[in-house]
């Protein structure tokens, strides 16, 4: 029966124990050992029931057993640790960034993010973008950063998994109650819902705002479940990732529209918006139309202003992760924004292309995020470099490594992924405010102090609770799909807790390839079962609902845990999640990755395995490739690529036989007289130190404030001063030099360099350059010049500025360029001369996209 009234009912919490609703409803709980042991405290299996959601237990907790707590004294004092410590945490006495620019007065960065992986009692997330985001916020949390996220709140969310009798997939979707998670509606002034609307194809859309308090940090979250909304609108946030491509786009126009409504409704004034993933993109139209409405400037204006401010992070590897949306689906959503800020059909599409003018080119939402984005990343060094690749079309003529695409290297949150038993360590080895600094090198060098002894049985204890914890999840398991009491006593003594372990966990795509190591099951069998010398594999991981491919990969693998010989070797646990992933990578010895290099963007599993003392066996790909020395882990293969991939798979697979056999099987199993692995120990030691300094968000966070945040805010505040004067001249320079540039033009390339040169001669070049109605300083005119290739092109080539002998633009034969050059490397080299784009409000020499070179 449906009510006639809806409320809420509170819980009745003793007033003694009021710090526990707060303590709830701020998610730094969730990477806070002391917290959780409280709640955990209070009732360990309704933590576990509630699927370690404090909200939710409080609401459903035994009355008498709260007022039982109430009277605990030993509780009182727990709960008083834990509320004190909040409080401090929250006052932000002591933060990196106080330290380093003065105490924040406002919020400076808008995140926004198709997902936010913070807890899995809050599931709005899929897989690696998510936690990647949520590990963003946490450690901007930490360190001070002021920053708000903006997001979706998915009424199912992500797909919960399980497996039928023969291994296949399916997928159910719980429906979240939002009124019993750790999040709270936004309320306004007269304590009412704040909400926002967006214009879907001339249908308005309502959007209800949420709260979600991640430490210092504030998330802010869409929601479009709410009466005023057909039933169809309601719908839209229903899932993460679910519906068509006009499913996906009317969630886009939300997040990115909706989300910078959302701000503004708020009374929130942000100075720089990061977007994490294309999706977010349409944020940058929606500022460009409050600017021209709020200062009057032209669309082309405050694009300047847009761009300066923005910052763009790609997470992908392959054009097919992008969003494309058909030109007519453009039409239907965005024809009444091109009339409002009166840009032309072509012009606006064209913000979305690759080659503008190509009508039958979709709209891109990770071009449109680069061309209104003043700072690029990939995420890996090597992902900037095939990023670099994958888009260097957007700047024809630009050299690939010059393009305005650089890296900042994911990492991990540390206080979120770290075992409660290595936190102690760390805090006794490392100092206590270990996980709250942006990644001390010296800090982490004090790993190297850790005794081994201790170290070890951290460890070996860690090992013990993930094999009990693999039983209770494969009894779970089996008795879900009826599986008899053979089956149940099968699952209960599976694994070996003092084994060699092996962990593959992550989103099972084809380009992963989580089956590499089952290709020769004969060979893997005698691995596995050697004597004395036993070897064992935990699995976990979604496949995509649409992903076929994906899903026959975890069905080989289930088919073959059923084989007699590795029944209790391996295992798959069903629906990953970050409990799932807490469990494998603080208990693995050894964290396993086999993606066809390079199209593993970054990857950060292997990074939370680290942070737990775990050891990284995986292809050169993503992270791995600046991470690998050979005494932090071991490589398969040395950053091959191949057109064959099944002979590469074939030889991959058999390296990794190989690896394991010789190297990571021997190291492991020996022991000194006292029971202790040291090679092995001292490979955890050295890993630690050298990588957990590196790999880990508090770094990134801290790159991301000094090289894109604080800049971006600089470069804003510069065209905005004078009432927004420079954005104007910017705007109008840009335009007069898109107009005269198909005049400029090398007419003459001389130089004075001997016959028979050595490496450290200097030479003078000299360039005569038309530039017609520019003048000189208009432009960047550059000697390049550099080794030669088998395609006669010039590569790793250098560049040196050269100077107008005339300081105005000149005749009809143009303004002659000088400058001494070097050559710096023997060997076959060559010359020539280009000419950019020069302003000095440019946030890159190549932003304005626009190069002419010598012919």
């Amino acid at each position: 029966m449906r009510p006639v009234h809806l409320l809420y009912v509170h819980p009745r919490i003793p007033e003694r124990l009021r710090a526990l609703e707060q303590l709830a409803y701020n998610l730094r709980w969730s990477w806070n050992h002391e917290t959780i042991s409280l709640f955990r405290r209070l009732d360990r299996d309704l933590w576990e029931t509630t699927g370690h959601n404090p909200v939710l237990m409080l609401g459903t907790v035994a009355q008498a057993r709260m007022e039982e707590a109430a009277q605990d004294e030993a509780f009182l004092a727990h709960l008083d640790r834990c509320a004190g410590d909040l409080e401090r945490y929250l006052g932000g006495a002591g933060a990196w960034y106080a330290r380093r620019f003065g105490a924040p007065t406002e919020p400076l960065v808008a995140y926004f993010s198709m997902e936010f992986g913070i807890s899995e009692c809050l599931p709005i997330y899929s897989g690696g973008l998510g936690i990647l985001a949520g590990d963003h916020l946490k450690s901007t949390s930490d360190l001070g950063v002021p920053l708000i996220g903006v997001g979706l709140l998915y009424q199912k969310g992500y797909f919960r998994q399980y497996l039928s009798h023969e291994g296949w997939q399916h997928e159910r979707y719980p429906v979240n109650d939002f009124y019993n998670m750790p999040i709270r509606p936004w309320l306004d002034v007269e304590g009412r819902h704040t909400r926002v609307e967006v214009d879907l194809a001339g249908e308005r859309t309502v959007a209800q705002l949420w709260r979600a308090n991640v430490g210092r940090v504030t998330l802010v979250l869409l929601d479009t479940n709410t009466p005023e909304n057909p039933k169809h609108r309601q719908d839209l946030t229903d899932e993460l990732y679910g519906g068509d491509g006009e499913m996906r786009i009317q969630q886009e126009i939300v997040l990115g529209i909706g989300g910078m409504r959302a701000l503004k409704a708020l009374g929130l004034r942000l100075r720089v918006y990061h977007m994490n993933e294309g999706h977010s993109a349409f944020v940058g139209l929606e500022r460009i139309r409050l600017l021209m409405k709020a200062q009057r400037l032209s669309f082309h204006e405050a694009f300047e202003v847009v761009q300066a401010s923005t910052v763009f992070t790609t997470h992908t590897s392959v054009p097919a992760g992008i969003d494309v949306f058909p030109v007519g689906l453009m039409d239907k959503y965005f024809a009444a924004y091109c009339a409002e800020v009166g840009l032309g059909r072509d012009a606006f599409l064209d913000l979305g292309r690759f080659h503008a003018g190509d009508g039958g080119e979709p709209f891109n939402m990770a071009v449109l995020a680069m061309r209104s984005s003043g700072f690029v990343n990939g995420v890996s060094r090597l992902h900037g470099q095939v990023s670099r690749n994958m888009w260097k079309d957007l700047w024809p003529g630009v050299p690939v490594d010059e393009l305005p695409i650089t890296h900042v290297t994911n990492g991990v949150h540390p206080g979120s992924w770290v075992s409660e038993e290595m936190n102690q360590l760390y805090s006794r080895y490392l100092g206590p405010r270990w996980a709250e600094e942006p990644g001390e090198p010296q800090t982490w060098a004090r790993a190297e102090q850790i005794p081994g002894e201790e170290l070890w049985r951290t460890h070996e204890r860690r090992r013990e609770r993930l094999v009990a914890f693999v039983r209770r999840r494969l009894v779970s398991q089996l008795k879900a799909r009826g599986a008899g009491a053979g089956e149940l006593a099968l699952a209960e003594e599976a694994l070996d807790p003092e084994a060699l372990t092996l962990g593959f966990a992550r989103r099972f795509a084809t380009y992963k390839r989580g089956t590499l190591l089952l290709r020769d099951p004969e060979r893997l069998e005698r691995i596995l079962n050697a004597p004395g010398r036993p070897v064992q594999i935990v699995y976990a991981g979604k496949a995509h609902p649409r992903d076929e491919g994906g899903k026959s990969l975890i069905r080989e693998i289930v088919r073959l845990t059923g084989r007699p010989e590795f029944r209790r070797r391996i295992v798959f646990l069903e629906d990953y999640d970050q409990t799932v992933a807490r469990y494998m990578v603080q208990g693995v010895d050894v964290w396993l990755n086999t993606p066809r290099r390079p199209l593993e963007a970054s990857g950060t599993s292997g990074m939370k395995a680290a942070l737990n003392g775990a050891l990284n066996l995986s292809i050169l790909d993503g992270w791995w490739d600046e991470a690998y020395t050979p005494d932090v882990g071991w490589a398969i293969g040395n950053g091959e690529e191949y057109q064959d991939l099944d002979y590469q798979d074939r030889l991959e697979a058999a390296t990794l036989y190989d690896l394991l056999e010789r190297d990571v099987v021997p190291l492991f199993y020996t022991r000194g007289a006292d029971g202790l692995p040291r090679g092995w120990v001292e490979r955890i030691r050295s890993a630690v130190a050298a990588l957990c300094s590196i790999f880990n968000t508090n770094r990134m966070v801290h790159d991301y404030t000094v090289a894109a945040y604080h800049p971006a805010r600089d470069r804003r505040e510069r065209l905005e001063a004078g009432g927004f004067e420079r954005a104007r001249l910017t705007a109008n320079w840009r335009q007069r030099i898109r107009d005269a540039w198909r005049q400029v033009e090398v007419r003459l390339v001389e130089a004075d360099w001997p016959a028979n040169a050595v490496v450290g001669d200097a030479f003078d070049v000299r360039a005569r350059v038309h530039l017609g109605p520019l003048a000189p300083g208009d432009v960047a005119v550059q000697a390049y010049y550099g080794r030669i290739n088998e395609h006669e092109n010039i590569v790793e080539g250098h560049m040196q500025p050269m100077t107008a002998d005339e300081p105005s633009a000149g005749g009809s034969d143009g303004v002659l360029f000088r400058a001494p050059v070097i050559w710096h490397t023997s060997g076959r080299q060559g010359l020539t001369v280009r000419v950019l784009p020069h302003h000095p409000d440019l946030g890159h020499p190549h932003q304005a996209g626009l190069i002419a070179w010598a012919r």
